[in-house]
C-alpha cells in the first residue's frame, strides 16, 4: 500500500478560489484504494461554510516552535467521498473573510502552515511515502523535509512532490523576515536555494528541493523553460528537467455532466444533443433579456477578467465582432476596467452582448450548456479547466495555443475532418478575430460538420482517472 498525503491551501468542497482546488479535491478520490492511501490536510479557515465546520471532528491538539514563538496547532478530521481530510486549525493565522490577504500575512500563515502540516503527522499516525504539494503556499515542506525533520526516524524516507499550478505566484517576501518566520538558517538563503533575484522565494525553495516536479500541462511545462512564461524562474526549471513532468488536469464528470446537471434546465448527451442543447440556448436568451433567435451564433466567456485570460484581445476587436451576427454572454469579475468595457458594450448592443459581472456557479453551468461556442484567447493558461467544460457540455471552445488550450483542443481540420475546437497561435487581436469568424463560418454554413465537431469534443475523456493513472506512475517512479 502507498501512502500519499496532499497538503494544500484549498480543496474542493471546502473552500475554493480557482483550479487548486479543483485538484486538490477532485484527484485523491480517483485512486485505487486498494494500492493507494491517499489524504488530504489544508487550513481550517473561519470562513468556511458551517456546513463542513459542524462535521469535523477533533483528533488532537499540540504547540509548535515557529521560530521563537510557540503556536497552538489543533487538528480536526473528516471523511468526504471516501477521502481523509485533516484540517490544521488556528485561529490566528486562519481568521478573516477569505483564504488569501495580503501578502506579508500569507508568507507567515503558510510557513505555519506547512510547518504545522508535517509536525502533525506523528500524532494522526499517518506517515506517508510521498508528501505530495501544491504551488507556493507549501513550498516550504520540501525544504522542510530535507531539515528539521531529516532527523527524525519518521520522516528520513519521506520523498516530495511539488505541482505548479501557475508560475506567476511565487510566494516572494524579504529574506530577514521569512528567516524570522520560518527559524531556517541563512545557509539556505544563497542563489542556488530559497532567495532569488536578492528576496526569499517560497515557491524556488519547493522547486529545489522536491523530489519531483509537475506543472498541469505538458505545453505548459516546456513554455516555463523559457524566458517568457518563465516568470525569472526559467533557468532553474531548465536546470530541473529531468524531474519536471506536465499532467493535464481533469473535471469531475459527475459534476460537469450535461445529462444530469442540476443547474441546467434542460438535459441532453451525444446522442440528442441536437434537438436539446438548443432548449437551453432558449432559456439562457430569455433569462439574460438577448434576442430571442435559435440560428444567431451564441458565444460564451466564463472567467476572471484580468489581461492574463486575453481581455485586452477582446477589447481591441469588440467593437467589429458584434457587427456580425453574434450574441456574447459574459460572466466573471476582476480588472475594473474590463468590468467596464463589457458594461459598456452591454448598454451599447443591447439584446447582443450580456455582461454579468459577478460571480455563479449556476449561472456558468447555463453558460456551457447553452453557448454554441466557448472564447478563451489567453496570453498563458497553465492548464485552464474551462475549454474541458465546453467540451463536455457540447459547447466548441475557441482558444489561443497556449498551455493547456494547445494540449486539450485539437484544432478543426476541414479537410480531414477532424478537430474539436478552433485555435490560433500568435497574440494577436485581429488573428482572435480571423479565426472567430472561421468558426463562425463553420457555424452557419456547414451545420453538419459544426455538430461533427460536437460529437468529438463530447466523446474526448477529460475525467480525473486519465490524470490520476498518470499520477501513479509518477508515484510508482519515486
Amino acid at each position: 500500500m502507498k501512502r500519499i498525503l496532499y497538503v494544500t491551501s484549498e480543496a474542493v468542497p471546502f473552500i475554493k478560489t480557482g483550479g487548486l482546488a479543483d485538484v486538490a479535491g477532485s484527484l485523491p478520490k480517483c485512486f485505487n484504494k486498494e494500492e493507494y492511501d491517499v489524504r488530504v490536510i489544508l487550513p481550517k479557515y473561519m470562513c468556511m461554510s458551517e456546513e463542513w465546520k459542524s462535521k469535523m471532528n477533533y483528533v488532537t491538539h499540540f504547540y509548535m516552535d515557529l521560530a521563537w514563538r510557540s503556536q497552538y496547532v489543533g487538528v480536526l478530521e473528516m471523511e468526504y467521498e471516501g477521502v481523509q481530510f485533516y484540517f490544521i486549525d488556528n485561529e490566528y493565522y486562519f481568521a478573516g473573510s477569505k483564504p488569501y490577504g495580503n501578502i506579508y500575512q500569507d508568507i507567515e500563515k503558510f510557513a505555519f502552515f506547512s510547518k504545522a502540516a508535517l509536525s502533525a503527522l506523528p500524532l494522526i499516525g499517518f506517515q506517508p511515502d510521498i508528501v505530495h504539494c501544491h504551488d507556493w503556499q507549501t513550498g516550504l515542506i520540501p525544504v522542510l523535509l530535507k531539515d528539521k525533520f531529516h532527523e527524525g526516524e519518521f520522516f528520513k524516507d519521506m520523498k516530495s512532490v511539488i505541482t505548479i499550478h501557475n508560475l506567476k505566484f511565487q510566494g516572494v517576501w524579504d529574506v530577514k523576515t521569512v528567516r524570522d518566520i520560518t527559524g531556517l538558517p541563512a545557509y539556505y538563503f544563497t542563489p542556488d536555494k530559497l532567495e532569488a533575484y536578492g528576496d526569499a522565494n517560497y515557491l524556488k525553495g519547493g522547486i529545489v528541493y522536491a523530489d519531483a516536479i509537475t506543472t498541469v500541462s505538458d505545453t505548459y511545462a516546456e513554455e516555463i523553460k523559457t524566458p517568457f512564461y518563465g516568470e525569472g524562474l526559467d533557468g532553474l526549471m531548465r536546470a530541473r528537467a529531468n524531474s519536471l513532468r506536465g499532467i493535464v488536469n481533469g473535471i469531475d464528470y459527475d459534476v460537469f455532466n450535461p445529462e444530469t446537471d442540476p443547474m441546467i434546465e434542460h438535459h441532453y448527451n451525444v446522442r440528442n444533443f441536437r434537438k436539446e442543447k438548443i432548449k437551453n440556448k432558449r432559456a439562457l436568451q430569455r433569462e439574460l433579456g438577448l434576442e430571442q433567435n435559435d440560428s444567431t451564433f451564441m458565444v460564451g466567456i466564463v472567467s476572471r477578467l484580468t489581461d492574463q485570460k486575453g481581455f485586452d484581445l477582446i477589447a481591441h476587436m469588440m467593437d467589429e465582432i458584434c457587427q456580425n451576427d453574434i450574441q456574447v454572454v459574459v460572466l466573471g469579475t476582476g480588472e475594473e476596467k474590463y468590468e467596464n468595457m463589457f458594461r459598456h458594450f452591454a448598454w451599447k448592443y443591447q439584446g447582443k452582448v450580456s455582461a454579468n459581472i459577478f460571480y455563479s456557479e449556476a449561472l456558468s453551468h447555463k453558460v456551457y450548456a447553452s453557448c454554441d461556442a466557448f472564447l478563451m484567447p489567453s496570453l498563458f493558461e497553465p492548464c485552464g479547466l474551462s475549454q474541458l467544460m465546453s467540451l463536455r457540455y457540447g459547447t466548441v471552445p475557441i482558444v489561443r495555443e497556449t498551455g493547456g488550450l494547445k494540449d486539450t483542443v485539437v484544432p478543426y481540420n476541414e479537410y480531414e475532418g477532424t478537430g474539436t475546437g478552433f485555435s490560433f497561435a500568435n497574440y494577436n487581436a485581429h488573428e482572435m478575430y480571423f479565426t472567430l469568424q472561421y468558426a463562425m463560418n463553420t457555424f452557419y454554413n456547414k451545420k453538419r460538420e459544426w455538430n461533427k465537431l460536437i460529437d468529438r469534443g463530447m466523446a474526448a475523456d477529460f475525467s480525473w482517472n486519465s490524470s490520476a493513472r498518470k499520477y501513479q506512475e509518477l508515484y510508482d517512479w519515486l
